[in-house]
């Protein structure tokens, strides 16, 4: 471990003892609870981060973000259903709350598995009503426009999930992912020049395009 890393630790550290000793004189304060449950997910110490972030919700129930979290650690261990209870509950919490419509559809679109078509219709509907919930209450989540787009393209509604990218785009222009994905769906549409304008720009951000896209792409670039 370099200097700075051990110094990043020790200060870590130092702010959990710091947590710690303030939650000594008034436990019942949420915030502590859930400062320091974060705290100790950046050591990736789960168990004790789990049993805060529980705290922090007995103290202030309404804490919706303390509920993303728990959501967070079941997604960790692979618990899809619990990582979906636990954002349904932070959205009951507190109303608008844009992040947890957005984790909710995310576990959704993951749920979808073949085995049932009219249920993974259901789910990706679903998830489609959240996500435009999501975006209602936060016009810049960049990561709801993108699944949204993922969503429509599960569906085969391929210009429905290029505008949502677009949107996406308008939104941060460089993020990566919606760059990657528009060039997927142009390349589907057979409009290759704009393939391969974002597929160059998704590199060029560093995101790691892969590469049967840009084997695909490379006969339609002009010499």
């Amino acid at each position: 471990m370099t200097d700075q890393g051990k110094k990043s630790l020790m200060d870590v550290d130092a702010h959990i003892a710091e947590l710690k000793e303030a939650l000594l004189h008034n436990a019942e304060c949420g915030t502590t609870h859930y400062n320091l449950a974060v705290a100790l997910l950046g050591k990736q110490e789960y168990v004790e981060a789990e049993k805060e972030l529980h705290d922090a919700i007995d103290c202030s129930p309404t804490l919706a973000e303390a509920y993303v979290l728990l959501g967070g650690i079941c997604l960790q261990r692979k618990d899809l259903e619990g990582c979906y209870r636990f954002n349904q509950r932070a959205v009951k919490a507190r109303a608008g709350f844009a992040e947890g419509y957005g984790n909710m559809a995310f576990v959704l679109l993951q749920l979808v598995d073949g085995k049932d078509p009219k249920e993974d219709e259901e789910k990706m509907d679903k998830a489609i009503k959240n996500l435009k919930k999501a975006i209602i209450h936060n016009k810049n989540f960049v990561q709801a426009y993108t699944t949204l787009g993922t969503a429509y393209f599960m569906k085969g509604l391929v210009r429905e999930g290029i505008k949502a990218n677009l949107e996406a785009i308008n939104v941060h222009p460089e993020f990566p992912v919606a760059h990657n994905n528009l060039s997927v769906a142009y390349l589907e549409l057979g409009e290759f020049d704009k393939a391969i304008k974002h597929c160059d720009i998704a590199v060029e951000l560093g995101f790691e395009v892969a590469q049967e896209l840009i084997d695909e792409l490379a006969p339609h670039r002009k010499p």
